[in-house]
């Protein structure tokens, strides 16, 4: 009795040649040592090496010498922005708390409820102001230490901070800027050691 079932060697050739030729075999050993992070296991009917699917560069195109990392001067505008919105945050929940303490010998009534609005008011401002203008300071010397050096590290990120202390104390004489300019490195200097976490620790860093 003849057998009419076809072979695998004839099921592969009449699939070769629906897709337009004969796919290429690979063994599970071949095939062992490509990586597939990301995609989804490929069926066997594709006639597609695996090997030029992965993608072993960025996944984004930059211009002709530009930097993978936004330098200084494209994160002022990011630093001030979140540094006012965080300060009126905080403001705001301080003048609450302030007007809510400073009244509570009141009652709950228009003028009770007018005063806390103002001191709300007021402390947001007043908070928003101020940290905004140490993130202004922070930048303005950052973006001019990254062009007066020519280079962009943790040693910007030091003097900047340490520079924007003491800017921000000078009214106070020799002391405050002395305290400032303490505070302003110790800050700056603990950022630093955040931002080279990984790398002291021999990991390779995960953020971009």
């Amino acid at each position: 009795m003849e057998n009419n079932t076809p072979d695998s060697s004839s099921s592969k050739g009449g699939f070769g040649s629906l897709f337009g030729g004969g796919a290429p075999e690979y063994s599970n050993t071949a095939l062992a040592g490509v990586p597939l992070t990301g995609l989804s296991p490929l069926s066997p009917y594709l006639n597609v090496d695996p090997r030029y699917i992965v993608q072993d560069t960025d996944e984004f195109i930059l211009p002709t010498g530009a930097n993978k990392t936004r330098g200084r001067f494209e994160l002022a505008f990011f630093t001030i922005g979140g540094c006012c919105i965080t300060g009126a945050a905080f403001g705001t929940l301080n003048g609450l708390r302030m007007g809510i303490t400073e009244t509570r010998d009141m009652a709950w009534s228009k003028p009770r409820n007018v005063q806390i609005l103002n001191m709300v008011t007021r402390q947001g401002a007043s908070w928003a102001n101020r940290l905004g203008s140490v993130a202004l300071l922070y930048s303005v010397f950052g973006v001019v230490i990254e062009k007066a050096r020519g280079a962009e590290d943790d040693i910007n990120t030091i003097a900047a901070g340490t520079l924007t202390g003491m800017m921000f104390k000078s009214a106070g004489g020799l002391k405050g800027i002395a305290r400032g300019g303490l505070v302003g490195l110790a800050m700056s200097g603990l950022y630093a050691l955040y931002n080279n976490w990984d790398h002291l620790k021999g990991t390779t860093p995960s953020r971009y």
